[in-house]
């Protein structure tokens, strides 16, 4: 079902040869007896746009690993991919072509096709009743889209509930934003954050499923003495770094670092927050690292961040000093929970206002499908 590049491989996206203990498990594939409580004729109806691609794949997997209800479910991609037989949850689909029609009695509708088809076929799904989470930054920013991140701000969606008879669009935010935030939020509900400086360490998986297989065939060809084939990236990728290929911006600033930056705004309601990035591509499968430096109003030790962060929804704490154990992409890989360490006190500010942290993500996962899942979870 999944391409060569996404399918779980040990030493690609992790295995249990890493200490994982100090992760939430993510639940196994749900068993015929659980998959029968998720199919429920109480339940939404879904829709799956773009549900050959990696994240819409993924979608798939996060629905069955949480058990979400569901009454029936529509799997919707291009025409080039309509046709396409797709087991999920003991049960047979069909791909269908999109259509403007696809939507009539759907609830809920993922999507992960791109901006240019969230804007086409995201206000006609709402227009059709469906509340829409879309993965794309198609409707990130307008004014009446909530950006949501549920452990962070769940509020900006309060109004929107799947029952009402009313469709609605909701925005899931960029992989890099939703990744970051998770570790930064708790300490800036303690502390004030003024200002925030990231650099990105961003994996295949976010330019999508064949990013990945290229990632792999450069890698297999380098190694044979070969040209690599650049096909999605311009450049060679494998055993190399580049600055991130969105286009660059009159300011200098790329398109992914602004939206970091616009996005953070937005998410914690703060115009005057002060945010800059730099991301960079690394070869690196499918989760992401990002380096945060964060600059406080009130003081903020590392030792109480620490304990704070312990304590976060959806995050954990991986900073061993004594065996220089801090969190890797590989580790997190296939994982629900962002990863937060390197926790320390910014040495080139005065006194507790100042900290650095390293965290690590799964860009398919929290980064994408698990953050768009959580959100129609919110709705039921």
């Amino acid at each position: 079902m999944q391409s060569t590049a996404v399918a779980h491989r040990h030493f690609l996206n992790g295995a249990a040869s890493f200490p994982l203990s100090h992760f939430k498990p993510t639940p196994s594939t749900a068993s015929p007896f659980s998959v029968r409580m998720s199919l429920r004729e109480d339940a939404p109806s879904l829709a799956v746009v773009g549900v050959t691609g990696a994240v819409g794949q993924e979608f798939l997997s996060v629905l069955s690993d949480r058990s979400f209800p569901y009454r029936s479910i529509k799997m919707l991609a291009s025409k080039r991919s309509a046709g396409k037989k797709y087991t999920f949850e003991g049960n047979e689909y069909v791909v269908e072509e999109l259509t403007a029609d696809s939507f009539k009695d759907v609830d809920i509708a993922l999507f992960s096709a791109g901006g240019s088809i969230s804007k086409q076929f995201g206000p006609i799904a709402a227009e059709s009743g469906s509340v829409v989470v879309d993965n794309s930054s198609a409707f990130r920013m307008d004014d009446g889209v909530p950006l949501v991140i549920p452990e962070v701000n769940p509020d900006a969606m309060s109004h929107i509930r799947f029952g009402s008879g009313k469709g609605a669009l909701i925005a899931n935010p960029n992989c890099s934003t939703i990744i970051c935030l998770m570790a930064a939020t708790p300490l800036h509900r303690r502390a004030k954050v003024l200002r925030m400086v990231v650099s990105t360490y961003q994996a295949a998986s976010g330019a999508g499923a064949a990013a990945m297989e290229e990632l792999e065939l450069q890698t297999r060809e380098v190694l044979e003495g070969k040209r690599p084939t650049c096909n999605i990236f311009k450049q060679q990728y494998a055993f190399n770094l580049f600055s991130h290929n969105a286009p660059v911006l009159p300011n200098g600033y790329n398109e992914e670092e602004m939206k970091l930056v616009k996005e953070t705004r937005k998410i914690w309601n703060d115009k005057d927050i002060k945010v800059t990035a730099t991301c960079i591509r690394v070869p690196v499968m499918r989760a992401h690292a990002e380096s945060v430096n964060l600059q406080f109003e009130s003081p903020l030790d590392e030792n109480e961040a620490r304990e704070i962060l312990k304590k976060a929804p959806g995050v954990i704490v991986i900073d061993d000093r004594a065996s220089n154990h801090f969190p890797t992409p590989l580790e997190v890989s296939n994982k629900d929970d962002v990863a937060v360490g390197r926790i320390r006190r910014d040495e080139s500010q005065d006194g507790n206002y100042g900290l650095d942290i390293f965290v690590c993500g799964d860009q398919i996962r929290k980064g994408a499908a698990l953050n768009a899942v959580q959100i129609a979870e919110m709705l039921l």
